[in-house]
Parts: C-alpha cells; structure tokens; sequence
C-alpha cells in the first residue's frame, strides 16, 4: 500500500536540535490536548489482558501502521526555522557509563520499543516510540498519528500500550498501558502535522508475581475462600483400596471421592439391606453390587428425588468447589462441546477482575454390579497468599529515558532509533520490523512545507526506512557509551524525494516552545501503579 511519496525534486526539511541548559517556555495552556486512554484501572486491566492473553497473540498480529491517509502529494522548501523561545533541554535518566573510545558500532538504547494500538476498523497496528525523562519516570514520546485517530473523528486510537526492547513476542521490560495522551491542539483539532507528536503517561508495568501455595485440609480451605482467599483443589486417581481406606477415616465430608467412570455400565436393583451397609456399598461393594455416581446434568439432578433408591440425587459429590483460572477456562471449551456436564462460576471484584472460579458436577446415585468400572480420586486442597500479579515498577526506572531539547538549530547531527517494516513504494521489502534500525546524519538546514498536511515548518534528513519507523526518536547529542541523548523529535513522514520509489527521507516537526509546554505538562502527570 502506498506509505507517502514526494515528487522529485522536492526539497527536504530542516531539523532542529538541542543545547544545553534548561529554559522556561511562555506557552498558553489552550495549545494543550489530553485524552484518556485508559482512565481506569479495569479499563488498563482489559487492556493488558487483551494483547498479552494466549501467549502476546495480539502483539505478534499487529502490523505496521501504514495507512493512505498520510500520503502527501506536493513538497517543497523554504528558509530557516526562528526559535520562538531560547533553546532548553531537560537531561536524560539512565546508564551513566563513561567511555573515551570512538567506535562506529551502535548500542542500542534501552529506552526504544514499538507502541501497540487498536485502530477504530479494529486493526493492530505498531509504531515506534521511546521512554523519555519525567518526573514520575512514565512517559513515552511517540508520532501524534501513532495515538490520535487521523481519520478525522478527534479521538484517540484504542488499547494502546509500550513495549520496550520488544522482540517476536517478547516483552522484556514489560507492557506498559498507556493512561493519558497529550498533544498540541493544532494536531487534535486540525490534523496539523507540524505539530504530529505526542507524549504518553503509562501506568507501572505488571509482571508475575511470587505467590505462597500451601497445601491445608478441606475445612482449612473451605474457611479460607470464604473469607474471600484464593486456593484451588487438585485430583489425584487412586485405587479402589486407598478410596476404601481414605473413606473409612474421613468419611463423607472427606477428600476421597469415588464415581461411575462409563455412565453406561449395567444396573441392579437396590439391595434390601442396603441402608445398613451403605458404606460398604459405597467402598468395596457387598455381594457384587456397588453404589456409584454417575454425572448428569443439573437439571436432571434436581429432577431426582432425594434417597437411596436407584437413580436419586447423590448429595455427597454434587458441591460446588473451587479451582484453577487454567482448569475454568479448560472447562469452558469443554461445557461448549458438551464434554462437561457441570455449571461453573466466576467471581469478580469491583474493577471487574477476575478473582475466582469455581465448579459444580452433579451426580445420581446408581447400583451396579460389582464389575462395573469406576473410578476413584483424592481431592488435595490448596491455599494461595501473595500476589499473582504484582507491579514491575516504572518505565524509567527499568529502561531509562531519554532526555528531551527545543529550539535547537538545524544543521547538526542526530540519530534515530526504531522498527521499520513495510515494503518501499515498488515492493522490496528490507525490513522484517523485527529488530530496530538506526539512521546518522545531518538534519536539513531549511524548512519543509507539504500544504495537504499543513505542514509548514516540519524537519528531515536523509533515511531510507519504510513504515513502522513513525514515531522513531531524533536524538540529538547521542552517547553510544550512555545509550542516551535528547529527543529533537519523532519521525512524521517517510519520503521518497528522487521519485525512484525508494524512500529516502524522514521528517519530524519541529519542537519548539510550544512543544517543551506540551512537554512539560506530561512529564507533570502522575499515572500510578496496576497492581490487583
């Protein structure tokens, strides 16, 4: 599909970059948008699960965002770009080692990775983005495209998350779900793509938790998920000897269980001194006969009369019990082929996360000839304490983050980092999107100016990526040693300047007072911790 092509012969755009010192920018709170992305807790929650369940299924799907709408049809280039504040620069947190040796070799920064979002047609879709310095260590920097909707609809894009160092599935450092999106107004309102950036607030990245499970009695557990714990029961078969012997000391209430392993096996009359010899009949059988369960459904369970005569409810092994999300969701799959016969439950707390799941198997009661086949089972009750999920911590404490600068001048060198992927306007295709890429050059000393973007003042150099890099940071000032710099700006457009439908340039707005304004606003905005 066609990305975004530039006639021949079109100018590029200039770039501006960093310096030092930090500097106060006069900046109206009207150019300020933010959007919600995932306002609360269950709605994070819901969007966690729906990229990492099955194994990060959803991540593995989603494919570079290459749609027609950014495609542009005329370029050109004007004069430099006026400052319209003193330049600033906010400095990066991260790897602070030192070297003295210059090496062509790149390192890669921690802090690049891709962004994941759900377009409103329900496409997957990834972009490239970073983690960039604030003052609670959770924001990313990325494309205004790669979070606002540019269909025109003025909303944000849905279920958006930051992978950091993502890698065919892999998550290293977490998935961090995306709270709240901010821009310039100019690219909310109006799609101006001089001002296509967009910083991110993400909430604490969730990882597996290191929960205690200690195995305890049936009234230990049972007390225990009454007052509202978690735990789950395990079944072990045994023979029919140790049922007999486990029985005969636990009795009803206990954890041997015994029930009719064919529902089709052959029955007998109930003997006539059956109610003095129940137990027996229930264990090892009394003259060739045995009194089994055999599961059925709940309605023909209430159905059946209570008693010992054949076919009535079997009270003893028809109780709801507790167990694993894994064997809940086993048993699901199974209840819709119509292999399990039971009911099952699930409880929710008030975010609407799941916190238990239980079953209920009902069985009657059946007399049987002694060589009937059935089966036999222990039930072992376990409790869990501690955390199934429990916080990863911040973006920033993991990974790091860049720093950001305004009102740098043009001309000077940057490095940008990200995962190209689409195919070049005549279908090659170099870029798998697997591992990230990286372009070394100087940004263009004049303005680019692409009229069906309203692009008036955007930057570029020379980069011959294909989509899947929007979003990529421009960092100025790049420490190979550090594997930190300052973020000039994001990768916009992806052009083909010569019109050999090759892509060979990038650009970028530029960050000016108004963006360090945006900025700042962001980096002030706390999103807090994910933990159930």
């Amino acid at each position: 599909m066609k990305r975004i092509l530039l006639p021949a012969g079109g100018a590029i755009l200039a770039t501006g970059l960093l310096a030092a010192g930090l500097a106060t920018t006069a900046q109206a709170d009207d150019d300020i948008a933010k959007a919600d992305l995932a306002k609360t807790s269950a709605q994070a929650y819901e969007t966690l699960k729906f990229w990492t369940q099955s194994n990060n299924a959803a991540l593995k799907k989603a494919v570079a965002f290459n749609p027609d709408a950014l495609e542009v049809q005329k370029i050109s280039s004007g004069g430099g770009y006026s400052a319209d504040t003193k330049p600033g620069s906010t400095a990066p947190i991260g790897e602070e080692k030192k070297s003295t040796a210059k090496v062509q070799n790149v390192n890669l920064p921690k802090t690049i990775g891709k962004v994941f979002f759900e377009y409103r047609d329900g496409s997957l879709y990834w972009c490239s983005g970073t983690s960039i310095q604030s003052q609670y260590r959770n924001l990313v920097a990325t494309a205004g495209h790669c979070v606002y909707d540019i269909a025109g609809n003025d909303e944000v894009v849905s279920r958006w998350v930051f992978v950091p160092g993502y890698y065919q599935g892999k998550t290293p450092w977490g998935v961090y779900v995306g709270k709240q999106a901010f821009t310039h107004y100019d690219f909310d309102v109006y799609e101006d793509f001089d001002r296509d950036y967009a910083f991110v607030t993400v909430y604490d990245a969730l990882v597996p938790g290191n929960p205690k499970v200690t195995k305890v009695t049936p009234s230990e557990y049972k007390a225990h998920v009454a007052k509202g714990g978690k735990g789950f029961v395990k079944e072990t078969p045994i023979t029919a000897e140790e049922f007999k012997a486990g029985y005969e000391k636990y009795g009803e209430a206990g954890p041997y269980k015994s029930a009719a392993a064919d529902p089709k096996v052959e029955s007998v009359a109930k003997p006539a001194n059956a109610e003095a010899k129940i137990e027996d009949y229930i264990t090892t059988g009394v003259d060739g006969v045995k009194l089994i369960g055999v599961e059925v459904t709940e309605s023909v369970y209430k159905n059946a009369g209570k008693g010992l005569d054949n076919g009535n409810q079997f009270e003893r092994l028809s109780n709801e019990v507790p167990i694993s999300q894994e064997e809940y969701q086993k048993l699901v799959a199974e209840k819709g082929d119509g292999k399990f016969l039971g009911t099952l439950r699930v409880t929710k707390d008030a975010n609407g996360t799941e916190t238990a799941w239980f079953k209920t198997q009902y069985y009657v009661k059946k007399w049987v000839k002694s060589t009937a086949q059935a089966k036999y089972w222990v039930e072992d009750y376990y409790v869990v304490e501690g955390a199934l999920i429990k916080s990863g911590g911040r973006l920033g404490d993991n990974v790091g983050g860049q720093g950001f600068a305004w009102n740098q001048p043009t001309g000077k060198y940057v490095r940008t980092f990200g995962y190209p992927f689409g195919p070049h306007l005549d279908g090659n295709k170099p870029f798998t999107g697997v591992t990230p890429k990286w372009c070394y050059g100087k940004t263009a000393k004049n303005v680019l100016r692409i009229p069906s973007k309203k692009v008036e003042e955007q930057m570029s150099f020379k980069c011959t990526v294909t989509a899947g890099y929007d979003g990529a940071p421009w960092l100025y000032k790049y420490s190979n040693s550090k594997r930190l710099g300052y973020v000039n700006g994001v990768t916009s457009l992806i052009a083909d300047t010569d019109n050999n439908k090759r892509y060979d340039t990038i650009t970028s707005p530029y960050f000016d007072g108004e963006t360090a304004a945006i900025y700042k606003a962001a980096s002030a905005s706390w999103s807090g911790k994910l933990v159930p």
